[in-house]
């Protein structure tokens, strides 16, 4: 590989990481482990054991990088999750 390519590959590998973004869950008193679970599933369309996992995560961090993606697609996501009474932010 030519330095002209490694070069090539790091400018565009730096650039599609700064476009990327995710949705972080924080744990709270309110919200049942089965209703993560779902919205989870619903609004991030995870699958069951991706869903428990990051609920299990947010249980015990205190949070968890649930989604990533560009902003467009994580915004109305993010949202959904809020407007269940989620809380969870864009980062």
């Amino acid at each position: 590989m030519s330095v002209q390519e490694e070069v090539l590959e790091e400018v565009l590998t730096e650039k599609k990481e700064k476009d990327l973004n995710e949705i972080v869950v924080f744990n709270d008193d309110v919200n049942t482990f089965d209703h993560v679970v779902e919205m989870l599933m619903d609004a991030c369309e995870h699958e069951l054991l991706q869903a428990e996992q990051c609920t299990m995560l947010i249980h015990y961090k205190g949070k968890c990088a649930v989604k990533t993606g560009e902003y467009e697609d994580l915004q109305p996501r993010c949202t959904r999750l809020l407007e269940a009474g989620l809380s969870a932010e864009i980062q």
